[in-house]
């Protein structure tokens, strides 16, 4: 998929993700509110969610209110091989991921992993999403401190018994590793490709998801430059 993207830096912009035909966005989920609420003291809080393309997860990210930084990148690696190139290869052990940055005043962690279980990624899938292949498109979780830990680890647990998916849930929660910021050209990806081929197929849908579904937490602006 990102080769395109590649393509779409250099200026080749005639150019579309998704070449060939495939199915539509997968269908959002209704999931329930969690349990185990997130007791998180004042100020911003930071976490990372690994969802397929970072793309879309960035993009659906930008859009929920409380949310001020939503930056995409590469967890679970080393420095060396933190690039786009190496990582669409297949021989690291990163993740495409996104660093989310919020207000709980606003919205609680455990409301993100809501939207992400509801509208982001299909966590029944082993290494892939949507169109795309491979260990560096896996569902994860990275908590970065122990009430994340728990909250996540309780929603997985609550969203297991409720059963609402035919297959088991794989996404996995991992420790937090060095994050890196993916190269420039896919920051905001959405916002400065609106009509881009994988972006409407995919993405958009998941925006428009988020708006229907979570109308209070849904915020109508993209989230420009945010970091």
């Amino acid at each position: 998929m990102h080769k395109f993207a590649v393509l779409l830096a250099a200026g080749s912009l005639a150019l579309s993700a998704c070449a060939g035909p495939v199915a539509a966005a997968e269908e959002p989920v209704n999931t329930p509110a969690a349990t185990r609420v997130a007791k998180e003291k004042p100020g911003l809080k930071t976490a990372i969610f690994a969802g397929g393309c970072f793309w879309g997860v960035e993009g659906v990210f930008s859009h929920v209110k409380g949310v001020t930084g939503a930056v995409s990148g590469y967890h679970g690696g080393t420095a060396k091989t933190a690039k786009y190139d190496i990582i669409t290869s297949g021989v690291t052990t990163h993740a495409e991921s996104v660093k989310v940055t919020y207000d709980p005043a606003v919205v609680r962690y455990d409301q993100l992993l809501r939207i992400y279980f509801a509208v982001i990624a299909d966590p029944t899938l082993k290494n892939r999403q949507g169109p795309d292949v491979g260990a560096h498109y896996r569902t994860a979780i990275v908590p970065m401190n122990a009430e994340q830990s728990a909250v996540a680890a309780a929603y997985i647990a609550q969203l297991g018994k409720a059963k609402l998916w035919s297959k088991p849930i794989v996404t996995k929660i991992e420790p937090y590793k060095a994050f890196y910021a993916a190269e420039d050209y896919h920051q905001d990806f959405m916002l400065n490709n609106p009509k881009h081929g994988y972006i409407l197929r995919w993405d958009a849908p998941k925006v428009a998801a988020l708006k229907a579904m979570f109308p209070k937490l849904y915020r109508a602006t993209f989230l420009k430059d945010a970091g």
